[in-house]
């Protein structure tokens, strides 16, 4: 509880640690499940045929308990390592719908850019340590998933 006055263990003190990287990718809005026409409603100048990019910028957030031995929740280095196998390797300068499988049936909204990520750095991080990504699709537009 913030302001306690009990006094907590350091293997009791929970933690989160951000790390942000930036990557750059193309796309195009545009639900096969719709008709041109909707396509062209819901997602306005998005739908455009020939797509169009983001530079996003995605926070990884892990929460856990800090080791009282290491006084890290997790080694900022090995998190890096997980972001580049699980984002930057399958999503930087890329055609998403083109170039990632997963969105050849899936919308690439960033709201499902940023389940993507989740389900790729769970695969990478030790269990039950992720708890949210942030994703900027531009500097007015973010969303955030924590896995629900």
């Amino acid at each position: 509880m913030a302001g306690s006055s009990v006094q907590k263990t350091a293997a009791e003190r929970i933690g989160y640690i951000s790390r942000t990287e930036s990557f750059s990718a193309c796309h195009r809005l545009h639900s096969i499940q719709l008709s041109d026409e909707e396509n062209k409603e819901v997602y306005g100048k998005c739908n455009n045929p020939n797509g169009h990019g983001h530079n996003y910028k995605v926070e990884v957030v892990v929460r856990g308990k800090i080791d009282p031995k290491t006084g890290m929740v997790m080694n900022l280095t090995d998190l890096k390592k997980c972001i580049e196998e699980a984002i930057m390797i399958p999503l930087d300068h890329k055609n998403l719908d083109k170039d990632v499988p997963y969105f050849a049936s899936v919308v690439s909204t960033t709201e499902n850019v940023a389940v993507y990520i989740w389900d790729n750095m769970v695969k990478v991080l030790p269990p039950g340590l992720l708890y949210e990504i942030k994703i900027h699709e531009t500097d007015k537009n973010v969303v955030i998933y924590r896995g629900e």
